[in-house]
């Protein structure tokens, strides 16, 4: 019964031996043995990593031969602090030499073992030959893409989920001012913390909490195409387009970036386009297509109409100044006129030159019809007031008609215009007329409509 259980464990510890052994021959990582700084055993994986024929090219030869030089000295130094059977030594990035010449990077770790009845090191070695090829190539990406950022033209900040700045780079730093700012005064910061004050597409105050960057961190949706502005402690103020979007989509902590392109110049050019198509040139009134693209939304209002009455305005007996004194001298009568209504007009009334000497009021809000009449004599009293231009005194008087607006009207804009139009050749003294008023319809003249 005995010898059946010695047997036993015998055949136990042979199995057991044999499981090591298929694990040491089949693994990734090398197996080396070295006694009295000989190598005395390893395995096919460390034949492999040292280049070698076979493993009679590595056993026997002197341990050192395989490691560089200046891995030495800390390999001495970590098995020399092995002195009890099964202590193992950290994990020690070291290199060594193969067979043809060549350097490899590895991580060993050195166990002080049996060996054949008596003590020997074992160490284990994992190659970083690929890892340090894909650290290179990680690396060299780094460099190559924050090479590219930092010569954009556009600006790209990098916004961690607790908002504070991890990244910006010198078109960033231009477009909002900060160029003269050591990058270390800035990274780690929060928006709120830099000179200046962020603003919203209307010009208005813009909370770091409101800026779309703050929704991307917290939802982690793109968004593109949003305008906002920044006010600078140079007292400049620049508009910019930009987008947000996750660094890292799969992650919910990931940081965002935000880029963003100065448009100032490109959007006070289109205000300016925008401005010549709606204004008139000569006296930067509203021209005929504004006047009645306002007068259009005001009639399509179904509750209270935001304006309540056209005045029609037609400067008697212009034609003659133009005729006698030149067209430079008309156009300074234009350009007094023009002023007078500004003044004596709500800031919320629209004046508008529909061209040559005729104006166009939209009154605005509610009116009395004694409140008109008064207006109508204010302005032609301000129109007769003596012009001075270039020596010579002039002396100008407008014709005014009106017409009402009332909620519901379903007179197109061109027929509001005619209406006004008619009724201030009716308030025009008759030396003025140019033919006689038929059916109710004003005759052709050499004004404009």
């Amino acid at each position: 019964m005995g010898e059946d259980k010695v047997a036993a464990a015998v055949d136990a510890a042979e199995q057991l031996a044999e499981r090591y052994r298929s694990l040491v021959e089949h693994t990734p990582d090398g197996i080396c043995v070295h006694e009295r700084g000989v190598v005395v055993y390893v395995n096919p994986a460390t034949v492999r990593l040292l280049h070698a024929e076979s493993a009679d090219d590595i056993i026997g030869k002197p341990l050192t031969q395989f490691v560089h030089p200046d891995s030495i000295p800390g390999m001495l130094d970590r098995i020399s602090h092995l002195n009890t059977k099964g202590a193992a030594s950290v994990p020690t990035e070291m290199q060594l030499v193969r067979v043809d010449g060549a350097v490899i990077p590895v991580e060993t770790v050195s166990v002080l073992t049996a060996w054949h009845d008596h003590l020997a090191y074992q160490v284990v070695i994992h190659d970083l030959t690929a890892q340090r090829h894909a650290e290179a190539a990680q690396h060299l990406a780094e460099q190559h893409f924050t090479s590219v950022v930092s010569q954009l033209e556009e600006g790209v900040v990098v916004i961690d989920p607790e908002g504070r700045i991890e990244s910006i780079n010198p078109a960033a730093k231009r477009i909002l001012g900060t160029e003269h700012t050591d990058d270390a005064d800035i990274l780690g910061q929060v928006i709120q913390s830099l000179p200046l004050v962020l603003l919203d597409a209307n010009a208005q105050p813009l909370p770091p909490t409101r800026h779309p960057i703050a929704r991307t961190l917290a939802t982690g949706e793109t968004i593109t195409g949003y305008v906002f502005g920044v006010d600078r402690a140079d007292g400049q103020r620049r508009w910019l387009s930009g987008s947000s979007r996750l660094l890292n989509p799969d992650d919910p902590r990931s940081s965002a970036v935000s880029s963003f392109a100065d448009i100032t110049e490109f959007r006070a050019s289109r205000r300016q386009l925008e401005y010549q198509a709606t204004h008139d040139s000569l006296t930067g009134l509203a021209n005929r297509s504004l006047v009645l693209s306002q007068l259009a939304a005001a009639l399509a209002t179904s509750e209270d109409l935001p304006v309540s009455t056209v005045l029609f305005i037609d400067l008697d007996g212009f034609k003659a100044i133009n005729d006698t004194l030149g067209h430079a001298i008309g156009d300074t009568v234009l350009q007094i006129v023009a002023q007078r209504l500004q003044r004596a007009l709500r800031s919320d009334d629209i004046v508008g030159r529909l061209g040559g000497d005729e104006f166009l009021v939209l009154l605005s809000g509610r009116t009395r019809r004694v409140d008109i009449d008064a207006l109508v004599s204010r302005l032609r009293a301000s129109m007769a007031e003596p012009i001075i231009a270039r020596g010579h005194r002039i002396e100008v008087n407008a014709s005014i008609g009106v017409t009402p607006l009332t909620v519901g009207d379903r007179r197109t804009p061109e027929a509001v215009l005619h209406d006004a139009d008619l009724a201030m050749y009716r308030a025009k003294p008759s030396g003025h007329r140019e033919g006689s008023v038929s059916q109710g319809r004003r005759p052709n003249s050499t004004h404009a409509s």
